[in-house]
């Protein structure tokens, strides 16, 4: 049997497909060196992208300080046209910027069709808050004084994105630093560069000014790009979603000039099965939220505890549901899987495999490489009765393994699911209102998801605890992060009448 093919799709819009950085309103393709940029379907490279010099990105960063100086003062009204314009575009060329992320991430093109509208949203969301970021009157003890508040944008920010969902990450941290008054520099993952910079193209089309938002692209050099970002005086805010690893790192570079931080790092997720669930809606819920984009996602369920008693029951049912599905090449309709990202993704998987069954887990679907359709294709496991001391009770496995843990009592799972140093999302499943509130309010998370395994909405704050990172993106907090308050006292009033 031979390889299957890979067509590479075809646009409505080629205007979207760029091959350079963005700096100053100007695509620039100069550069000593240059990375490829592949499909992870089928290896095959399908651009060749500029990396850039130091230099270059200095130079991005004082363009984006030019024009803070002149679209900090823009009305926020004005910012919320325009960011509702770039919301249009983007649903006018949505089955183009989905093919995008199919292309270079590898999920189905239904997932990055899904993923488009949940990165719009994000400009549409943020066109609503810009004309409202409210400061505070203070009654102070001096008479004669009076203080109010105000909050004015933080300055130029750099942000720093992941290749699991290359054009939702970069709109949640822009569209919030853009209606906040903010000019951006954007340093997508060398891996899907290619939905940032036709995000780009967009951009300028809604009405941006030149220099308002900067792509900057790197591969070998990338700590030390994000080294000047966090370095640089001119940068006052870094917003990362990645590994905790890289965000320490960040963070310690930060500190050479006190940068405001927001972080969005590496999670651990449980779900909790409690007896009294409905198990029919929590497999399905269970399912959309571990499987989703093969479990490459921050917020993937990563444990599922299930109650003793139902075990068995809910691990069958599971098993039934994971069966039907179809793992393909993402512009494949009849998929419902794609690929996973690189070998490295592979690998991670394998090792967490191997480990719970050398722990004695039980194996009920075994899954695993899928060489015949490529190398980066992985069919979903599912081991039930997992022990407490195996790799994926502590580490992410970022990919499509589900293992499944037995709890007996409240006490007990709530111990198991705290059991961790991340605290991004989790999950909980039960028909009991009081168990609900009790979990939710244990739960060491940012976030929790109460009989629903998809929650992530434009109108809610996301964000986690621990060492899952700090601040929050979207809802009325997210453009809060991209703001400073500033206190007015105004003295030497006369008395009031």
């Amino acid at each position: 049997m031979g390889q299957p093919q890979f067509p590479n799709p075809k646009f409505a819009n080629q205007d979207l497909i760029k091959n350079g950085a963005l700096i100053n309103g100007e695509w620039i393709n100069d550069a000593k060196e240059y990375f490829d940029v592949t499909n992870p379907a089928s290896g095959e490279v399908i651009a060749t992208l500029p990396e850039l010099s130091l230099s270059q990105v200095d130079y991005s960063i004082e363009m984006a300080h030019d024009a803070f100086k002149s679209y900090k003062n823009t009305l926020p009204r004005q910012r919320a046209v325009w960011l509702r314009n770039l919301y249009n575009l983007m649903i006018e060329n949505e089955e183009d910027l989905a093919k995008i992320i199919t292309w270079e991430n590898g999920k189905t093109l239904a997932e990055a069709r899904g993923e488009i509208k949940y990165a719009a949203s994000y400009f549409q969301w943020f066109a609503e808050e810009a004309p409202r970021i409210y400061g505070n009157t203070i009654q102070t003890s001096t008479p004669t004084n009076r203080v109010f508040t105000i909050r004015q944008p933080v300055g130029v920010c750099g942000i720093i994105c992941p290749w699991n969902f290359p054009s939702a990450m970069i709109a949640r941290k822009a569209a919030a630093a853009l209606a906040a008054g903010c000019t951006v520099v954007i340093k997508p993952d060398s891996s899907t560069p290619l939905s940032a910079l036709a995000l780009g193209t967009l951009i300028e089309k809604a009405g941006f000014a030149k220099g308002v938002v900067n792509i900057i692209l790197s591969h070998k050099n990338t700590p030390e790009l994000g080294n000047r970002l966090c370095e640089s005086s001119k940068v006052k805010k870094v917003s990362f979603t990645g590994s905790t690893r890289v965000g320490k790192i960040l963070m310690k570079q930060s500190a050479t000039t006190l940068k405001k931080l927001s972080l969005e790092l590496g999670g651990n997720a449980p779900v909790i099965v409690f007896e009294d669930a409905d198990l029919e809606q929590a497999a399905e819920q269970v399912i959309a939220s571990k499987f989703r984009s093969l479990g490459q996602t921050c917020v993937c369920i990563n444990r599922v505890y299930v109650h003793s008693n139902i075990i068995r029951d809910f691990t069958k049912l599971l098993s039934s549901k994971v069966s039907k599905f179809k793992i393909g090449y993402g512009f494949d309709e009849n998929a419902t899987l794609g690929c996973l990202i690189n070998e490295n993704a592979v690998k991670k998987v394998e090792a967490h495999k191997k480990d719970a069954i050398d722990k004695g887990a039980k194996v009920v679907v075994p899954g695993g490489l899928l060489p015949e359709l490529g190398p980066n294709f992985y069919a979903p496991v599912i081991l039930s009765h997992v022990t407490q001391d195996a790799l994926v009770a502590k580490e992410e496995t970022f990919g499509p393994l589900c293992p499944i843990f037995s709890f007996d009592t409240m006490e007990e799972v709530v111990g198991y699911a705290n059991d961790t140093e991340f605290g991004l999302a989790a999950y909980v499943f039960s028909k009991n209102v009081d168990t609900i509130y009790t979990i939710s309010e244990a739960l060491e998370t940012g976030m929790v998801s109460c009989n629903t395994g998809i929650f992530s909405d434009a109108a809610m704050p996301f964000g986690g605890v621990k060492e899952s990172g700090f601040g929050r993106e979207g809802s009325l907090h997210g453009i809060e992060d991209y703001t400073v308050l500033k206190a007015i006292t105004i003295g030497g009033l006369p008395p009031r009448l």
